[in-house]
């Protein structure tokens, strides 16, 4: 039987309101009906970000998680990819020699490539082609269990699509004529151009009008989430950010005694999940998991998961989690900050966490990033190591956004003044004529909101601002 290629019509009886799958989301149905064996494929560019000691252990760990089993590997260095095959034509042959030596169904590019060049490849190797962009978008798929996550993933993966459908949808070509021309001597003839034509402006609507759909429903997801966090505004809150398997799930069932599914595998999370962690003596904060971020992590994921990151763009901290047992500690510290600038969320305050402290080897790793940023902590949530020591630095970053004030409370708002006792840590009161005046700290934006949503309280000593803030000069 011929091999499947990119080429080959899609399914009769398609649909017209349904959108045309991503051509990823097609190959991992496909790869139910058989194992897919991979070889994986890295170019080496001037600029790339690969961990050039062992270029291709990420994109394994990738297709490992999508349930590919890499039978070979194969790496180039070159200035710029070929437009053709991005490979280099002696490299093209050889990549199709380990094709055909492993018996291999599937070819993984570390690289994003063009739909000429995948089309290109498919047709020298006969088996399907990925790039890094696609494989990541399945797992994606694959990993996505609530509606919003769904969404976020199908947006993607439309967006990831939507210019590629002229390369992806070469099959009409044949029915339009040679590459479909327009001339009266095209190939194909009079009458075989027009039915083409219009499939794919049929799907380019049809796509459009989904990724409409789509941003709208996610707006809506997007404002919830924001209500969401600024509810909780009451509260000092957490989130854990980082590399994606650097183990901020585990950290979070350690900190905060959840259950939340953890595993040894990219994207385990894709979901924000909050928690209450108790710091002792009355204190707590909300602790939240984030999905994990990713070298060359595709733009449009980082857009469509800004709903999900809404967490850590409002967060008063964040715990940026360091797997520092992974050789490329180094270059996953640059890509989650390169993330998290992309975000607008660089300035919020950080403490990095230098994770796996119990199984990691190389001291020099640690020393380095304890001399480039600003706080650093061994910790191990697998043990327990350095939990007690970054429980009293986050009780240290509540302490500076806390203020010690004096509330002048009217003596009637009994349920007020019980309220402020619950919140706050009381120091004196004293009861004057027609109120009651508190001595107490708090947190600032506790406090702030508190006065905002109760007109009856004055504050007669102290300042709800933080140290250094004022109003500008006139």
């Amino acid at each position: 039987m011929r091999p499947w290629t990119r080429s080959d019509p899609p399914a009769p009886h398609r649909s017209p309101d349904t959108a045309p799958r991503s051509a990823g989301v097609a190959r991992a149905a496909d790869g139910a009906r058989g194992a897919e064996r991979a070889v994986l494929v890295g170019i080496l560019l001037p600029d790339s970000t690969a961990d050039l000691r062992d270029p291709l252990a990420e994109l394994t760990g990738l297709a490992q998680a999508a349930g590919v089993q890499v039978v070979d590997t194969l790496l180039q260095k070159r200035l710029s990819l070929t437009p053709s095959c991005a490979l280099g034509t002696g490299k093209v042959e050889e990549l199709c020699e380990r094709v055909r030596a492993h018996d291999a169904n599937l070819v993984i590019f570390d690289n994003e490539l063009l739909p000429r060049q995948i089309r290109g490849l498919e047709e020298a190797a006969h088996c399907r082609v990925l790039d890094r962009s696609e494989l990541i978008l399945d797992i994606f798929a694959t990993r996505a269990k609530t509606r919003e996550a769904q969404l976020q993933v199908e947006l993607a993966q439309l967006e990831y699509t939507a210019p590629r459908l002229r390369g992806l949808w070469t099959h009409l070509e044949r029915i339009a004529g040679a590459g479909g021309a327009t001339s009266a001597g095209a190939v194909g003839g009079v009458g075989t151009r027009g039915p083409g034509e219009r499939q794919i402006e049929i799907d380019r609507r049809i796509v459009r009008r989904r990724i409409s759909h789509l941003k709208r429903e996610i707006r809506e997801i997007h404002a919830r989430k924001r209500r969401e966090v600024q509810a909780r505004r009451d509260h000092f809150t957490v989130s854990l950010v980082g590399y994606t398997n650097s183990g901020k799930t585990t950290l979070l069932n350690r900190l905060a005694g959840t259950t939340q599914f953890a595993a040894d595998m990219p994207f385990a999370t894709l979901d924000t999940k909050t928690a209450r962690w108790i710091l002792g003596e009355g204190r707590e904060v909300l602790l939240s998991d984030t999905v994990g971020f990713i070298r060359d992590l595709p733009h449009h994921l980082v857009a469509s998961f800004r709903a999900t990151l809404e967490e850590a763009i409002h967060a008063d901290l964040l715990l940026h989690i360091v797997d520092i047992s992974s050789p490329a500690a180094l270059l996953q510290v640059q890509a989650a900050d390169g993330v998290l600038q992309s975000l607008e969320c660089d300035r919020v305050p950080q403490i990095t966490l230098l994770n796996k402290a119990d199984i990691a080897d190389d001291a020099a790793v640690a020393e380095m990033l304890a001399r480039n940023r600003q706080t650093t902590l061994k910790v191990s949530a697998l043990t327990g190591e350095g939990l007690d020591r970054l429980s009293a630095l986050v009780e240290e970053c509540m302490r500076g956004h806390t203020a010690e004030v004096t509330l002048a409370v009217p003596h009637q708002e009994g349920r007020l003044i019980a309220e402020i006792a619950r919140m706050a840590d009381v120091l004196e009161r004293r009861y004057e004529a027609d109120h009651v005046e508190i001595d107490l700290r708090m947190n600032r934006t506790q406090l702030s909101q508190l006065c905002s949503r109760h007109p009856c309280l004055s504050v007669i000593r102290g300042s709800l601002l933080m140290p250094g803030e004022g109003d500008s000069p006139s």
